[in-house]
């Protein structure tokens, strides 16, 4: 029977048993198999990988493993520009778009409210997250490992979190997005983008209320639902400092 030893690095080993962590490790086959089965058989969704080396030469998924490979297995370095060596997927997006599973509700719209464009709707089947996130060169995001191993997905980020909060913290850190954050210019609804409007222009949408004690407002173009700075903007506003 064949051996590679393998190792994967830094938050790859999320999703390796804890006695496989940092570590190299050996796994056994008889039949070569693309290095990128093996990464997937062992848990982790080509979408979390960037660099592959093989006895210190980079590789693709496509690559044969062969019997004595030491293997190396790095996460994607989407803030990091390592164009000189040779890397698995396309190259990373500089303004990133997302595209957010059926769970990921909250999460979409704390995305969209610091200003990034995130598609979600409670309905998307797998099929379409992943046809949406090839054919629009979306970033999937997804509590669904299995979801982020379909061969149509190049760009995909597993979320650890649990807590909408914590998971918009881990995203921005991610993808190194904290200074890229335009806050309050896209619609929590339906993602589209905010422009200032004069109160006149949407006098016959507001409260009365509204209307006499307010004087600044947006309205998004695509849905054209009105915002202002209310008790609700206050508290977004908290998530954003503190998430700065």
């Amino acid at each position: 029977m064949k051996q590679v030893s393998i190792r994967f690095y830094a938050e790859l080993n999320d999703f390796l048993p804890p006695a496989r962590r940092a570590v190299p490790f050996t796994c056994a086959f008889h039949v070569s198999p693309p290095v990128r089965d093996l990464i997937e058989s062992l848990g982790a969704p080509h979408t979390e990988v960037d660099l592959i080396l093989i006895n210190g030469r980079s590789v693709d998924f496509s690559h044969l493993i062969e019997d004595g490979d030491r293997i190396s297995v790095y996460p994607v370095f989407e803030s990091i520009d390592v164009t000189p060596v040779v890397r698995v997927r396309p190259r990373p997006l500089r303004q990133p778009r997302f595209v957010l599973d059926v769970h990921l509700g909250r999460l979409a719209a704390y995305l969209r409210m610091m200003g990034f464009d995130s598609l979600y709707r409670n309905d998307y089947e797998d099929e379409e997250l992943a046809r949406l996130s090839g054919a629009g060169e979306r970033i999937l995001l997804t509590r669904d490992r299995e979801l982020l191993k379909r061969a149509v997905v190049t760009r995909g980020y597993y979320v650890r979190s649990s807590s909408p909060r914590q998971q918009l913290a881990e995203v921005l850190r991610r993808f190194d997005l904290i200074d890229a954050a335009t806050p309050f210019a896209r619609c929590l609804a339906c993602n589209g983008l905010l422009q200032t409007v004069t109160k006149d222009a949407v006098r016959g949408l507001l409260p009365p209320r509204v209307g006499e004690t307010h004087h600044e407002f947006l309205r998004c173009n695509a849905c054209a639902r009105v915002y202002w700075k209310g008790s609700h903007y206050a508290r977004m506003l908290q998530i954003v400092e503190a998430i700065r």
